[in-house]
Parts: structure tokens; sequence; C-alpha cells
């Protein structure tokens, strides 16, 4: 059906759409077989880019040939010069009689090539945002986006903080399409991504205590901001006295901070019979970046993890880079 509807159109709109098609289509298998390394596919390119070449040397051929028309031979080999033979006087008052089987007047070559180049541009751009509109067939994974602790409730504590920030605000400031590079990986996707509006352990509920973690196939990252009196003086004296390792004081952005490394825990649950779980267990190494929430040091801070379960850490510089990123998009405490 398609081949009979082409074979209705005139000659100067059927080839240029022709070769319109089928250089769009050649040009852009090729490239998908280039990028997929598919020879199937290349060799459909091919196919696509030869046809359009014959059309374009027929269309070549017709050009040259209304260039250069052939003069008329008669039948014994002699040119018949009209200009030589007399004319008969028309009779007066009778005008020349239409002949019946005089020829309709040829179509307009030019008007014909700009509908043809009409209907390539159209072509053309349908072609271009097809992709755009419809339905991506890529398998490739999509970054994981932010979830949980969305809609909840906040609790009490947040309500008794002035301008804290909560998980869900935490995700979007961690969850950056950047992250991966920043942490040496720029070829990882994120798999996951969540947020809660927890509060600090042993404070009864008092302290807020908003964190996120993004997971990616090497690293995780936990960021959490906790709204209490300890200052970063006090922090660094505390890991002191605990099991924390390679404890180094700087400054990000103006704000007293502390580096330091300490272990995570491993926990098993077995969900079979009985539902018990082994024991708690040593996790990984991983490395904390601590920051006050404000310049002046008024107390409390926001803590950037990164640990993966190989045991490889990043960079120091990483956790830097994430805290000049993440920092500014948590308010800074107020003036009590």
């Amino acid at each position: 059906m398609l081949g009979f509807l082409l074979r209705l159109l005139p000659f100067w709109v059927r080839e240029p759409l022709l070769i319109a098609v089928g250089s769009v289509l050649g040009v852009r298998i090729m490239y998908l077989a280039v990028r997929d390394h598919d020879r199937v596919a290349a060799g459909l390119g091919v196919v696509f880019l030869v046809f359009t070449a014959i059309r374009v040397h027929a269309v070549i051929r017709a050009l040259r040939a209304r260039r250069n028309p052939s003069p008329t031979a008669s039948a014994d080999g002699a040119a018949v010069d009209a200009a030589t033979q007399p004319q008969p006087q028309a009779q007066a008052g009778i005008g020349p009689r239409p002949s019946p089987d005089t020829p309709e007047k040829e179509h307009n070559a030019w008007g014909q090539a700009v509908a043809a180049v009409a209907v390539f541009g159209a072509l053309a751009a349908a072609l271009w945002a097809a992709p755009r509109f419809m339905p991506s067939d890529d398998n490739a994974p999509q970054p994981a986006s932010c979830s949980g602790g969305a809609h909840e409730e906040l609790p009490k504590a947040y309500k008794d903080t002035p301008q804290p920030v909560t998980g869900e605000e935490l995700c979007k400031a961690l969850n950056r399409p950047d992250l991966a590079k920043l942490l040496g990986t720029p070829g990882e996707t994120a798999t996951t991504a969540s947020s809660s509006n927890n509060t600090a352990p042993l404070t009864d509920g008092k302290v807020a205590q908003p964190e996120t973690e993004v997971t990616f196939d090497t690293y995780t990252v936990n960021v959490s901001a906790t709204y209490n009196e300890l200052t970063t003086d006090q922090y660094v004296k505390l890991m002191k006295f605990g099991d924390e390792k390679d404890i180094k004081t700087l400054t990000v952005l103006g704000r007293p901070a502390v580096l330091s490394s300490d272990h995570t825990m491993k926990l098993e649950i077995n969900l079979g019979s009985g539902g018990s779980g082994g024991p708690v267990e040593q996790g990984p190494l991983a490395r904390t970046l601590s920051v006050a929430l404000d310049r002046n040091d008024r107390g409390g801070y926001c803590e950037i993890t990164v640990w993966s379960t190989s045991g490889a850490l990043p960079n120091d510089s990483a956790l830097l880079n994430i805290a000049e990123k993440v920092l500014p998009r948590i308010p800074k405490r107020p003036v009590r």
C-alpha cells in the first residue's frame, strides 16, 4: 500500500522524500549500531545508505537531462525545422482551435522541490522529537529518589527547636547528581536514598536528629544534624575517651570541625523459624566529618559519614567536598 502511494507522487516529490527518509534512518541506525556494537544494525544501516545513494544518483541524472534536452529526430533521421515551414494564414475572426491532445501544463519543478523539503523538515522534526516524548527502552538504572520521612508527623523536639532541618531536606541536599563524582566514583548511580526525622538516643526524645542516607555500589553516605548543646571542642574531648581513631581538627566553611574514624556495627537477623538474630559484630571502618552548625559553635553539629562493605574509604577531601555542598542547605542555628 505504501509503495502504491509513493508511485502516485510526482518524481520531484517522491525522490527527495525517499532520499530524506533514507538518509535520516541510515545515519540513525548506524549511530545506534556503533554505540551498541550491533553488526546486524550496522548492515541494515548500510542498506539504507546504499538505497539513498542510488536515489541521489537518479535525481542527478534527471537534473542533467532537464538541463541538456536532446533534439527530436524525424522518421528518416532528418531534423525538423519548424521555423522554415510556412504557416497557414488564419482566417479572419477564427482563432486556433484547442487540440484535445494538447498536454497539460507541466508542474513547476521548483515548487515540487520546496514541497519535498517541507515534508523532509516535518519528518526530521518528528524523528528528532520522538525520543523526548516516547517512552525509552533504555534499561539503564535510574538514580534513586528520596523516600521515607516525607509525610510523617514531626516529633515534638522539632517544634521546640528553632529552624530545624528535616530528613527530607537533608536528603535533597545530599542526593545530588554529582555525589558519585564527589566520592571519586563518577560512573556509579545511587541505588537507595532514604531519610528520617529521628531524635538523638539517650535524650528521651528531646533532641532533634534528622538524618539521610544514600547508597552506591561502592560507598554509603550518611548525613545527620544533631540539635544539642554540645560544642565541637566538647565533642573532640568525648572522642578521645572513645574508640575513635585518626582524630583531626580543622575548619570547614569557617566553622570548627573534626575528622574521626570508627567501626560500624554489623547486625544479622534470621527471618527463619524463631526469628532469632546473631550477635552484634564489628562492621567496616567509617570516616566521619563533624562540623558545627554555626561559626560561633553555640552547640549542635552536622555529621557526614562514609563507609563501604569492602572496608575501603575515600580520601578526606571527598568528605570536605560533600560538606561544602550540603552545609549551605542547612539553616544556621539562630542566636539564643
